[in-house]
């Protein structure tokens, strides 16, 4: 535990989940699922405009799905499917990126003492 009571971040255990992961970049995608409803998603490949519908995309580009209305898998209670999907597609880049600059503030710091 760090002097402010905090549990450190453990970057090589983050780094590790980040290389897992399906290479980025990740992009929304608003889709349509059987029923002509709502399917927000997050892709590898970048939304086109178009709403597709089965079999109009390839669901091997998606990685995750924050909206599913028709049957209603996916539907958080608070109606921020855009927001999470931007959200979710955005970390992709930004957690390594994050990762990368806690490590050269650590070495900063570790330079000043």
């Amino acid at each position: 535990m760090s002097a402010d009571g905090m549990n450190p971040l453990d970057l090589d255990e983050i780094e590790e989940m980040c290389s897992a992961a399906t290479p980025g970049p990740w992009f929304v995608r608003n889709l349509d699922d059987d029923h002509a409803m709502n399917l927000v998603a997050v892709s590898t490949a970048e939304d086109t405009g178009q709403g597709e519908r089965l079999p109009k995309f390839d669901q091997g580009e998606l990685i995750a799905a924050t909206l599913v209305q028709q049957p209603r898998y996916v539907d958080c209670a608070d109606g921020r499917w855009d927001e999470n999907a931007a959200f979710i597609a955005m970390a992709r880049e930004a957690v390594p990126q994050l990762v990368e600059e806690v490590r050269r503030l650590r070495r900063l710091l570790d330079h000043a003492h």
